[in-house]
């Protein structure tokens, strides 16, 4: 009878989470272009391919705008501005000026925020609250932090002299397009380099509205160049011979062909690559606060984050309980529209990466693994996935190897610490973890043993612009953010 009533009360929290009264966000207050132009020595202009390409609102599948396909010749052209740029005027000037820009750049983005969060979450497909509360202040706070370096590299380089590097060429990927842009051209400006810039085909809508801010804010002629197209654009950059510097945020597929590319020049480069993050629950850990942990640390933008805790171990003593409550976690998520502040999950970026996501859990079915998805229902039109987890999963399975970039987690157990970190660190990929325990003395243990860049403890996927941001192994090399973010793009003389 108790176990009865037990099962209603919860029927009812999560019948009562999903009937909450739509609350969309007003879509009046961003003005998306029908058209958008190649951003070069501080004018869009039109491309020389005399080619543009459609992107759409995943979500509904609507098409939001037609972007510009840059050529060779449109990436030679933004490398040409960006070179006269930094050789007559952004090398030379003082330091306190170049801040000054930069701290307009970020006052700039907070004034229009609500726009901005608008326009990502149209374009990308994660909830208004994330777009909101998360890409936008993030990004912002970016250019604040750097603002306040460009005139104090002696202190964060003492004893040392530096010069820039020149011309930075950064590409980003689509999954954090306005915070991935801020991570690139913040860091490369207060170091005095210029900045050609291409964002990801299909999320290209908050670059652009970063160029309209730039021009607004007077940064002079050339400093950033935003510049729009696939593949072949990015190839462009990589390989034009006048660009100092490459820095690279996406898949480690693409990360290896860049290297590749830029072996035998003089060109340094950044690579922040693919992760399958390990998130490990001790029995002693807060289970409560633990899940919540999990939850963010994997269905977060729909899983479509490199640090993901795509990988969940969790004490054999407390697997049970643990992957109770997540099943109990996952009915109350609401799936659907993203631009709904109740929504918890959003669409999935595109059609391609929903076939990728699908793809994969039919794989881990067929591996073997007990699959458990909610009972939600999803929007007929656009891309969805419920969040998935799987049980009863082997460390060789593919969904515990391979980066899925979805909302799709992979539960294992482990009953020492020496196992765990054995298993966590069994994979090729090393950007993120977690460690969720009540022991500090067990915390340090597992930081200096696991082969991760960044690893959280009793959080995840918590992010500063003072703290430095990158992996080893096919998670790629160097560092974003903080002082480390500045020493990638300045040479030391």
């Amino acid at each position: 009878m108790a176990k009865s009533v037990k099962n209603n009360t919860i029927k009812l929290k999560f019948d009562s989470a999903r009937n909450l009264a739509p609350a969309p966000e007003s879509k009046s207050a961003a003005k998306i272009d029908p058209q958008y132009d190649l951003f070069i020595n501080g004018k869009f202009e039109k491309p020389q391919s005399k080619k543009h390409f459609a992107t759409i609102n995943p979500a509904t599948e609507e098409k939001l705008s037609m972007i510009a396909e840059a050529n060779t010749a449109d990436v030679n052209k933004a490398v040409v501005a960006a070179r006269t740029a930094y050789d007559k005027t952004w090398k030379k000037m003082p330091p306190a000026e170049r801040a000054k820009y930069i701290y307009r750049i970020a006052r700039m983005v907070q004034e229009r925020a609500r726009e901005f969060a608008i326009i990502e979450t149209m374009d990308g497909g994660k909830p208004i609250r994330e777009s909101r509360d998360f890409d936008v202040p993030t990004a912002a706070n970016h250019f604040f932090y750097y603002a306040g370096w460009a005139d104090k590299l002696e202190y964060a380089f003492p004893n040392r002299r530096t010069e820039p590097l020149g011309v930075a060429g950064q590409i980003i990927p689509w999954n954090f397009p306005l915070l991935m842009a801020a991570w690139k051209i913040a860091p490369a400006l207060a170091c005095g380099n210029t900045v050609v810039l291409k964002p990801a085909e299909n999320t290209s809508l908050t670059a652009l509205k970063l160029a309209e801010i730039i021009q607004e804010a007077d940064l002079p002629p050339g400093v950033v160049n935003i510049i729009t197209g696939a593949g072949a654009t990015g190839a462009a950059i990589v390989n034009h011979a006048d660009i100092n510097k490459i820095a690279f945020t996406g898949s480690t597929e693409v990360g290896k062909i860049i290297q590749r590319a830029i072996s035998g020049t003089n060109k340094k480069a950044t690579l922040e690559l693919g992760g399958k993050a390990a998130n490990i629950i001790f029995d002693d850990a807060p289970i409560d606060q633990a899940v919540e942990g999990v939850i963010n640390g994997i269905f977060f933008n729909q899983g479509h984050v490199c640090c993901a805790g795509s990988r969940l171990y969790v004490q054999e003593s407390v697997f049970k309980e643990v992957v109770r409550k997540l099943k109990d976690r996952l009915e109350t998520l609401i799936v659907g529209d993203p631009m709904d502040k109740n929504t918890d999950i959003g669409a999935i970026n595109s059609k391609a990466q929903l076939d990728i996501i699908n793809k994969y859990i039919k794989i881990g079915q067929q591996e073997g693994a007990e699959m458990y998805q909610p009972s939600c229902a999803i929007p007929k039109k656009g891309f969805y996935c419920r969040p998935t987890i799987f049980t009863n999963v082997a460390q060789s399975n593919r969904i515990a190897q391979e980066e899925i970039f979805g909302p799709v987690l992979a539960i294992q157990s482990f009953r020492t610490d020496d196992e765990v970190i054995e298993k966590a660190n069994n994979t090729p990929y090393g950007l993120s973890a977690g460690v969720w325990t009540d022991k500090g003395s067990k915390i340090f243990n597992l930081t200096n043993k696991l082969r991760a860049g960044v690893i959280w403890a009793n959080t995840f996927n918590k992010f500063d612009p003072t703290s430095p941001f990158g992996g080893y192994k096919e998670s790629g090399y160097g560092r974003e953010g903080g002082l480390h973010g500045l020493n990638a793009y300045v040479n030391i003389v």
